[in-house]
């Protein structure tokens, strides 16, 4: 993946966003021997809310300044005894994870295994965990100004309506490129890739795995 994406930045512009903050994203992305701020033209963190351009850092954004002390604690609150009375298999720890621009919730916890993850994915897909909660917390905090966004396999994010990862795009605006192509793998209504996915300011691709993305890639740009 890492070659193909150096071959593909001879020809385009290439950027990431996601949802996690910078650290995490350096962790997945960085090849070795090298910083992920590096390997694109454009990095986004927290959907854009951490930015960077050519390795230069732009500026950022905050949840809490957003949000507010007060009206956070009522919702996190909310969000800890929802889970205490949740009865699902197994529990872990660090359901409520406090990024910059949002937070991260797990009913599970975030500090599982990757077989957990699994195990959970598949329990969330009979049970609909993580929806159900969704539809509570909407209706409970509906003047928060807040959308909640299932992604991944354990968790969904939580941050101020708009702030989803069309953020990012704000920072592209100026370079004038004829087309942005999106490639995402929670494209379907509800997931995290959805709105910028659908946004008309993209060319969206709707991905199934790394090999998929891939092969759309060498389609796409003839390489």
């Amino acid at each position: 993946m890492t070659a193909l994406l150096r071959t593909l930045r001879k020809k385009v512009a290439i950027g990431v966003v996601s949802g996690s903050d910078f650290v995490k994203i350096s962790e997945q992305l960085s090849p070795p021997g090298s910083k992920v701020i590096d390997e694109f033209d454009f990095t986004f963190g927290e959907n854009g809310l951490t930015a960077y351009k050519l390795g230069q850092q732009l500026p950022s954004q905050s949840f809490i300044k957003f949000i507010g002390e007060d009206r956070y604690k009522t919702l996190a609150s909310f969000i800890l005894h929802y889970i205490a009375d949740l009865d699902i298999p197994i529990k872990r720890g660090t359901f409520i994870e406090f990024r910059n621009g949002m937070i991260n919730v797990s009913p599970m916890g975030r500090n599982a295994t990757n077989q957990e993850r699994k195990d959970f994915e598949v329990y969330d897909s009979q049970h609909r965990i993580r929806a159900a909660f969704v539809e509570v917390l909407r209706e409970k905090f509906s003047d928060y100004g807040l959308t909640f966004s299932i992604g991944g396999k354990i968790s969904f994010d939580v941050f101020p309506n708009g702030w989803d990862k069309t953020f990012c795009l704000q920072h592209v605006a100026d370079e004038q490129f004829e087309e942005i192509h999106f490639f995402g793998d929670s494209t379907h209504k509800g997931g995290n890739d959805h709105e910028i996915y659908a946004d008309p300011r993209t060319v969206g691709h709707s991905v199934k795995n790394p090999a998929d993305t891939m092969q759309h890639l060498k389609e796409l740009f003839d390489l």
